[in-house]
């Protein structure tokens, strides 16, 4: 084993070469969206990679995937030389539930290290969650929150690893769909200390927001000079604008901005416009 393929002391995790590591033939998915992993190497450059991939070890010096092949192609994009990975021998799944589900038992896990724990359930012993709920005696809707967590942006699950929010913001900013919101929202939870009560606040404000501006598109039909204006303001501003117009014919240009930089560019093509 060669010093990149050592042992974290305590972790439980490999730093594995990604050239002793191939693609496991009987992966169902053979199509990843190449936007999607442009992102992902982008934030894998900046933090690196949160959640480790699995792998199974073949012989000596070579390995084959048995989850994480979106991971493992975007660290590759990135440009690492090395992953972090769980590597399982052939038959042991039985230990493996035993440890893991010891595990989660754990008083000073983090939100992510469960989570983590519950995914690897699902996808390496292929349990269902109902199968996990009862293995690990939690709630369906328990172990649901907690794989949520996963999908969010990955500063913020560093940020939920690291203290520096707790569960319940992470709760709350879960129920943003847009992740550049959900970043935004995590950022000015780190810079004004914001309490999980005021983050609920201001993700019902936005979804509500969000809601009346789809629900006024989908309604009010404008006139074709509407139209065409509306067209020259997205070009202006990279975005897309909307108006919201009432029965007496007042209202509101809308301009959405998805970060506090976004909303900088359009601060400031409106000061160009002067």
């Amino acid at each position: 084993m060669d010093d990149a393929d050592k042992l974290q002391p305590g972790a439980g995790i490999n730093e594995i070469e990604l050239s002793k590591i191939e693609a496991n033939p009987f992966q169902p998915r053979t199509k990843f969206d190449e936007e999607s992993l442009k992102e992902l190497s982008a934030s894998i450059k900046e933090i690196g990679l949160i959640q480790p991939i699995t792998l199974r070890k073949v012989d000596d010096d070579k390995y084959q995937i048995i989850a994480g092949e979106r991971r493992f192609r975007a660290s590759q994009m990135a440009g690492l030389e090395t992953i972090p990975a769980y590597v399982r021998k052939a038959k042991d799944d039985g230990m493996l539930e035993m440890a893991l589900v010891e595990n989660i038992q754990r008083e000073d896990l983090d939100a992510i290290e469960i989570a983590l724990s519950y995914q690897r359930l699902l996808e390496e012993l292929e349990f269902t969650q109902e199968e996990l709920s009862s293995r690990v005696g939690k709630k369906r809707s328990t172990i649901a929150n907690y794989l949520r967590l996963l999908k969010l942006p990955a500063v913020i699950q560093k940020g939920l690893i690291e203290k520096q929010i707790s569960m319940g913001h992470a709760r709350a900013i879960i129920n943003i769909e847009d992740s550049d919101s959900q970043t935004l929202i995590y950022n000015q939870i780190i810079k004004m200390g914001l309490s999980v009560r005021r983050v609920e606040e201001l993700v019902r404000n936005l979804n509500s927001a969000d809601a009346k501006v789809s629900s006024a598109d989908s309604k009010q039909k404008f006139p074709k000079e509407y139209k065409d204006l509306k067209k020259q303001l997205d070009k202006i501003f990279r975005s897309k604008v909307d108006f919201l117009m009432n029965s007496r014919g007042k209202g509101k240009i809308v301009i959405p901005f998805k970060s506090a930089a976004d909303l900088e560019r359009i601060v400031k093509i409106i000061e160009n416009q002067k």
